[in-house]
């Protein structure tokens, strides 16, 4: 997991120098609307690149962000709970590494508690983090489970994220609709089938009524 993880946490840039500068950024903005066969002067593009180089910034953010970071302050006064705690229903956007197009989606987390446990926002956050940046959903799933079972070194840990890829809806096969299921597990989600089963089921009474 960690040969995983290693690539993607505290990456402060996505390629070798130093990070081009905001002048730069729209300059290439301003570029990609020549491409496309637009005037980026005419009135309604004037502040298009500005406006572009800004939402990059914040739909990126996350490779300026640790998610152990985010994991280390943890609960031990659990008046000796030792059972699974799941979260559902996570709601996240990312941006596929392949077309730079919208990934929409939902993550589901579980993870058997080893003496302490977390904030229920930080694993929120820790999804928010791995999903701010260039993704493959795959990756994104390693990625959330290990950063959770590196920091607070649980008894395992369950992620499951179910998504919608725009580069299959917007272009090529234009399948709208369809939703990708990726999971990973560690520790005793991994060596015991019956708690991944206790994890689905968790997850599929959250959807009855």
């Amino acid at each position: 997991m960690d040969a995983i993880l290693k690539p993607f946490i505290n990456q402060q840039q996505t390629g070798p120098g130093e990070r081009p500068s905001k002048a730069e950024a729209e300059n290439a903005v301003r570029t990609l609307l020549r491409w496309i066969g637009e005037n980026p002067d005419r009135e309604g593009l004037i502040d298009t690149p500005e406006r572009v180089a800004k939402a990059y910034r914040e739909m990126f953010s996350g490779y300026e962000r640790d998610p152990a970071e985010e994991l280390g302050r943890t609960f031990e006064e659990v008046a000796g709970f030792d059972d699974m705690v799941v979260e559902r229903d996570i709601h996240f956007h990312s941006h596929c590494e392949h077309h730079m197009v919208p990934i929409i989606g939902k993550a589901h987390i579980g993870y058997l508690p080893d003496g302490k446990v977390v904030g229920l926002s930080k694993l929120a956050r820790v999804v928010d983090i791995f999903a701010q940046r260039l993704q493959t959903q795959e990756a994104m799933t390693a990625q959330i489970a290990g950063s959770i079972q590196d920091t607070l070194n649980p008894r395992g840990v369950a992620v499951m994220i179910e998504a919608e890829h725009m580069c299959m809806a917007m272009r090529g096969i234009r399948k709208h609709g369809a939703t990708t299921l990726t999971s990973t597990f560690t520790g005793a989600f991994k060596d015991h089938v019956e708690e991944q089963m206790r994890f689905m089921t968790l997850l599929r009474a959250g959807t009855r009524g």
